[in-house]
């Protein structure tokens, strides 16, 4: 029987629950890897625990807030206990914020959002490299389009995915030396409740109308499914893409290039 590509590696993914992260997670597992999922105490991880296991694979929920530093040591502690090891960090929590012009965007909602969306990513890298540096491994932040150009209206939002590709940038020759690879990935609009959030705020009465208004910005011309993501985070943990580090790959239907 071939082997997997990611046979006894084993992942830690984060914001696991629901959407890309639990699309991620099923990937990486269906791929060979044992996957440890961290979410808020709040998120229910049984569905994303279950399609783990559904793929024959180990999988260790956990609790834990990504913008504070005693709880990723709680979850690598945990892990190395488990598991014994960490090949694989996909950095995936974040959240949209509010949509406001930057004259009347929040000053505490601000600090929130960049907290959760890269804070989150500067902690876990730092952790996780701890214990790849022995052995090697890939992380995987998931940045966004918004990370390459400015989005009005999402000022926190936009400035934590630029963040993100830079802490990318900088981790990877950092980390080069311990044979760890640090890559980005930047999608477009993603099937997923956060866009659904998106929708039914822009327009309360119409929700349809900014779906069509989204779709004519990609020339594919339909928002981005949870596992094409996730095939894209597969192949960046995996051997097949042995020699990239620092990379901010775009998954985007061609949103960027009109």
């Amino acid at each position: 029987m071939k082997q997997k590509p990611l046979q006894d590696k084993i992942a830690l993914v984060t914001g696991a629950a629901r959407g890309i992260g639990l699309a991620i997670a099923k990937r990486l597992a269906e791929d060979g890897a044992d996957v440890a999922v961290l979410d808020l105490p709040s998120m229910n991880l049984g569905a994303c625990v279950q399609a783990i296991k559904a793929n024959g694979q180990r999988a260790l929920p956990i609790s834990g807030d990504v913008t504070v530093s005693a709880d990723w040591e709680n979850a690598l502690r945990q892990i190395i206990e488990h598991f014994g090891q960490l090949d694989i960090l996909v950095n995936n929590a974040g959240i949209a914020g509010p949509i406001s012009p930057i004259m009347n965007y929040p000053d505490e909602t601000f600090d929130h959002v960049m907290a959760v969306n890269a804070r989150s990513v500067f902690l876990g890298m730092k952790y996780a490299a701890k214990q790849m540096q022995t052995r090697g491994g890939a992380i995987v932040n998931i940045a966004s389009v918004s990370g390459l150009s400015g989005s009005r209206g999402i000022v926190a939002y936009t400035a934590s995915k630029h963040a993100i590709i830079g802490m990318t940038k900088v981790a990877a020759l950092e980390f080069a030396a311990h044979k760890i690879r640090v890559n980005a990935v930047c999608p477009a609009p993603t099937d997923t409740q956060m866009v659904q959030i998106l929708e039914n705020t822009l327009s309360p009465d119409n929700p349809e109308l900014t779906r069509r208004r989204l779709f004519a910005s990609i020339p594919l011309g339909r928002y981005g499914d949870p596992a094409e993501i996730a095939a894209t985070v597969a192949f960046l943990a995996s051997a097949e893409s042995s020699f990239m580090t620092g990379s901010a790959l775009v998954v985007d239907g061609g949103m960027i290039a009109s």
